[in-house]
């Protein structure tokens, strides 16, 4: 038998690498990520954390001491471009700077992003001042999302939830009563409504979400708009008639 020997030639360069930190107990992450970079020249790499149930500040904090391992093992020894920290409230409760350097420490000089941080960036390029929030979580915290805001000089004007304690349980529910409900949402007083929870089944239904809510703004700028031009139309005709009375005096 001829054994022949090729060298093999690599890659001189590859797509940005994103690594996703993912709870164990996220039925959705993965494929929620996937269809949203789908077509894109991006190559996502996952790998999972434990997570502690109940969801509490506490147990959200400890799950954030495994970062560092976790982070290691995704394409281990390699450069990634961005860690993605796939938890909204886990952020809240650890910290964006704790996971941030906790990240770094497995992976030197990575960009880091999580749902929360991009989220508060994304509010203020948009110049969003007041929310309607909904989420899966307990009151513990739902307390802290409020606080989080509140520093971040965002108000709240009303946030609903379902009172949901284990993880398990949030990527359980049905996602087209999390269509129904949150549209039940009013924001006639928010510019804006956040859904809360990467766990939690609401990009399958964002698009018809928005949809409605966007019918909803856009029969409220008609209405204003209406409004308006009847008060230019008055005021038109209040001046004219005011106009015709002076000539008529004068």
């Amino acid at each position: 038998m001829k054994l022949t020997k090729i060298e093999p030639k690599y890659l001189k360069k590859h797509n940005p690498r994103v690594g996703l930190i993912t709870l164990a107990s996220d039925f959705r992450i993965e494929k929620d990520f996937n269809n949203v970079i789908y077509g894109k020249d991006i190559d996502l790499y996952c790998n999972r954390i434990k997570c502690y149930n109940p969801l509490t500040n506490e147990t959200l904090k400890k799950m954030a001491d495994d970062i560092p391992k976790v982070a290691e093992d995704i394409l281990p020894d390699q450069k990634l471009d961005c860690v993605a920290y796939g938890c909204t409230s886990g952020t809240i409760a650890a910290g964006y700077q704790s996971i941030h350097d906790k990240v770094n420490s497995a992976k030197p000089n990575t960009k880091v992003t999580t749902p929360i941080t991009s989220a508060i960036n994304a509010l203020k390029s948009l110049k969003i001042k007041r929310l309607s929030i909904f989420t899966p979580y307990t009151d513990e915290i739902n307390q802290s999302v409020i606080n989080y805001f509140k520093k971040e000089n965002i108000e709240i004007d009303e946030l609903s939830y379902f009172d949901i304690a284990s993880d398990l349980d949030i990527g359980k529910v049905d996602p087209q009563h999390v269509f129904e409900t949150l549209a039940k949402i009013d924001l006639t007083k928010s510019d804006a409504l956040f859904v809360s929870c990467t766990a939690l089944p609401v990009l399958s239904v964002i698009h018809e979400l928005e949809k409605k809510m966007n019918t909803f703004a856009s029969n409220l700028e008609f209405e204003d708009a209406a409004t308006v031009r009847d008060e230019i139309n008055r005021l038109k005709a209040k001046r004219l008639f005011q106009n015709g009375k002076h000539t008529q005096e004068g």
